[in-house]
């Protein structure tokens, strides 16, 4: 894949100005969703690098994530004359990057386009790294390619339009990348103050997030190892929240948060994790997220949504789990007998 750039920007529109200038193109496109258009458009639509930008819209949250969201894409910009020389700006949270950047790499066979993360689990997670696609047959992000944004502008500035609900569904991807990498980060996470954070804090903690994910990456671009450390919390944490868009659709981080605590839970169990370390991650998810209602007769749906996990090898289930922090075990496998001890933790701890 082409590398990608990523910057973290003090002032966006000079910024902005030079990643347009590095993608020589016809025309410029805007993509963003009904909430972003609202809150976010309006900070760089003055900017004088896209005043020939045409803009197009799509709903708003995860439940507009769908193929029919990705033709009405693909439909603006062949109804605008887009070429294959265009480029595209998404702008928005992780739902607009994963489908704008889909978009781009699948029209008139891939044209170029640029990243501004509006949320901090966009800035942290999605637009990051060269993941794209949409959700399909109710599954997480089941329809996708790997392709690199040209470059990811970061700007915290956006951080304070949104809500604590949201700020907490990017800070449990930070929380997973913490774990992923050493003691030192792991506490600082445990022990910020996200109900009322620091956001000079919260900056520096955001760069040091975004640098776990980026050299992950570089190193596995495609997912065929270490990459797959970044899948901590997801296998279980993508079976609740495909779960909830068949009942009451919950944030992305959230399920990663209730993910975690089973992870952490089968690291514990099987690859020697330490309890005490388990208890203070689960206490402050606890705390902080609460958790999804389920009783035991959703386990089976649970394990059948585990089943279709793009990590998986045949029927074999696999999970990323840690025997300590920083230290990663990718490939590892559970019984269903463990993967409901794991699941009876969850709803009783």
């Amino acid at each position: 894949m082409t590398p990608q750039k990523v910057e973290i920007v003090d002032t966006l529109e000079p910024a902005l100005a030079a990643a347009i200038a590095d993608c020589p193109h016809d025309k410029l496109f805007l993509l963003a969703d009904e909430t972003t258009r609202r809150l976010c458009v309006p900070i760089v639509a003055c900017f004088g690098c896209v005043s020939d930008a045409q803009t197009i819209v799509i709903g708003a949250t995860d439940a507009n994530k769908t193929l029919e969201s990705l033709a009405h894409v693909w439909q603006e910009l062949s109804r605008m004359g887009a070429t294959r020389r265009s480029l595209l700006i998404n702008i928005g949270g992780g739902m607009v990057t994963d489908l704008g950047g889909f978009a781009a790499s699948t029209f008139k066979r891939g044209i170029r386009y640029i990243n501004i993360p509006t949320t901090l689990l966009a800035m942290v997670d999605a637009s990051v790294g060269g993941k794209t696609g949409i959700n399909f047959c109710g599954l997480k992000n089941e329809i996708g390619v790997f392709s690199n944004a040209a470059t990811v502008l970061l700007d915290t500035q956006f951080l304070k339009t949104m809500d604590s609900q949201n700020i907490l569904s990017g800070y449990a991807e930070m929380l997973k990348h913490g774990l992923i990498s050493n003691e030192k980060m792991w506490a600082e996470l445990l022990g910020f103050d996200i109900v009322q954070p620091d956001f000079v804090q919260l900056k520096r903690m955001l760069a040091d997030s975004v640098a776990v994910k980026q050299r992950i990456v570089t190193e596995d671009p495609t997912e065929q190892g270490i990459r797959k450390a970044l899948n901590l919390g997801h296998t279980f944490g993508h079976a609740f929240e495909s779960l909830a868009l068949e009942r009451q659709p919950v944030l992305h981080g959230y399920a990663v948060a209730w993910g975690l605590v089973c992870e952490l839970y089968l690291s514990t169990l099987k690859t020697g994790f330490p309890t005490d370390k388990m208890h203070q991650t689960v206490g402050f998810i606890r705390q902080h997220y609460g958790r999804m209602p389920i009783t035991c007769d959703d386990y089976p749906r649970l394990l059948q949504l585990m089943t279709h996990d793009k990590k998986n090898e045949g029927t074999t289930i696999n999970f990323t789990l840690l025997g300590g922090i920083g230290d990663i075990r990718i490939n590892q496998t559970a019984t269903q007998q463990e993967i409901y001890e794991a699941l009876d933790f969850y709803r009783e701890c």
